[in-house]
């Protein structure tokens, strides 16, 4: 029977041989041997000498682990450890974010759930070692302990290891494939303003100094004329809206990260990117905006010092400004699910709803392959007919009366 081939990066028995003596005939030199499979697939002899049996053989032991430490550089083995696995992961992901790939967002929550729940469990781990019974308890007690949003993440993390490790060729299959899968609970249904709640509303913001201070009259009006996310929304230049054709462009949202502060950086999604036909009480409103000097190329509502807002302040300054009254329900969400609430109201299709929010689940010919202009140019006048309607005037009456 012929003798199996040797594992990649692996060697065979050592021989050692005198190859010099003394004039007694004791040996005094060795040399010893040993055959060597180089990841190319050809077996290739390695040898070493030393004055001694021993020093000839540790010097090509030596040789034989540096041969294969340097074939499987930036490689992973099933006997590398889980930890190492991680970093070239992180590595791969930041390397994403800086191609624009991946938003800066996302590999702050990945080193997060490594820190503190990933690696205190499975990092000494051997990749062999990484089963999905392994697996599928460690994400179970996660779930149980931490929570079930925990528990995703730390998931999709290490499914991202393992799945490295597979094509690296260390493991055969990704053991979280077989995990049982986190069920999302239930959501609590986003509430839409009624016309007479949005009035209430306004008018709750603009008796309110601080709430006028901080732009937020202004802002929720935006965001209830066109649906955008807080954080598309602040990222929105001057330059961005046209008064004239009654159009804002939502290419771009605001995030923070770690170690760099504020970000201005591309909506998640492609059909985040979209082109809006704007109710004409909201262009009246940013009209008045521009023409007070606003700069084209800042922020349409910057901060206090000029620059992009933090959404997750504005989130707190808009709770701040609801209190613990009728509306202390309100938050920056309830803008769009009114915006969603109102265009199905009016007999809008499920695909122009979806335009006019930024939402991500559309088809693939209509994200790729069809051009998309202005998205639903009647979706601005049945928003501002609920803008306009009578009860509207409660706002202005009050603010003659004041």
């Amino acid at each position: 029977m012929s003798r199996g081939r040797l594992p990649l990066g692996t060697w065979g028995k050592m021989r050692t041989y005198p190859v010099a003596t003394d004039a007694r005939g004791r040996p005094t030199r060795h040399r010893a041997i040993a055959k060597f499979r180089d990841y190319d697939g050809v077996t290739r002899q390695v040898e070493a000498t030393g004055q001694t049996r021993a020093k000839a053989e540790n010097r090509l032991r030596d040789k034989l682990r540096a041969r294969t430490t340097a074939a499987r550089v930036g490689e992973l083995t099933a006997c590398d450890r889980f930890g190492k696995a991680a970093d070239m992961y992180l590595d791969r992901v930041r390397g994403m974010v800086a191609e624009g790939r991946r938003s800066p967002g996302t590999v702050e929550n990945y080193e997060r759930a490594l820190t503190n729940h990933v690696r205190p469990a499975l990092a000494e781990l051997l990749l062999i070692e990484v089963r999905t019974p392994v697996v599928d308890k460690f994400i179970g007690k996660i779930k149980t302990e931490v929570g079930a949003p925990t528990a995703r993440t730390c998931r999709t993390v290490v499914s991202g290891v393992m799945g490295l490790a597979v094509r690296y060729g260390a493991v055969d299959v990704n053991p979280v494939r077989e995990v049982e899968r986190i069920e999302a609970q239930p959501r609590r249904l986003s509430r839409a303003f009624t016309p007479e709640e949005w009035i209430d509303w306004l008018a709750q913001l603009r008796a309110d100094e601080k709430a006028v201070e901080r732009d937020l009259p202004d802002l929720s009006l935006f965001m209830m004329g066109t649906g955008a996310r807080i954080g598309e929304a602040l990222a929105v230049l001057g330059d961005q809206v046209d008064v004239e054709s009654a159009e804002v462009e939502i290419t771009h949202t605001i995030i923070r990260a770690k170690g760099r502060g504020l970000i201005r950086k591309r909506t998640k999604s492609r059909a985040g990117e979209r082109r809006l036909k704007l109710p004409d009480s909201i262009v009246t409103m940013l009209k008045a905006r521009l023409d007070a000097g606003l700069p084209l190329d800042g922020a349409l509502f910057p901060s206090t010092l000029g620059g992009f807002r933090d959404p997750n302040n504005t989130r707190r300054e808009l709770r701040e400004a609801r209190g613990d009254g009728l509306l202390s329900w309100v938050t920056s969400h309830n803008f769009r699910k009114s915006v969603a609430t109102i265009l199905d109201d009016a007999g809008h299709s499920g695909r122009q709803v979806a335009d006019q929010i930024g939402h991500s689940q559309v088809s693939m010919a209509q994200n790729f392959y069809l051009a998309r202009k202005v998205a639903n140019p009647q979706a601005a006048e049945d928003i501002e007919l609920f803008l306009s309607q009578p009860s509207n005037k409660r706002v202005s009456d009050d603010e003659k009366d004041g």
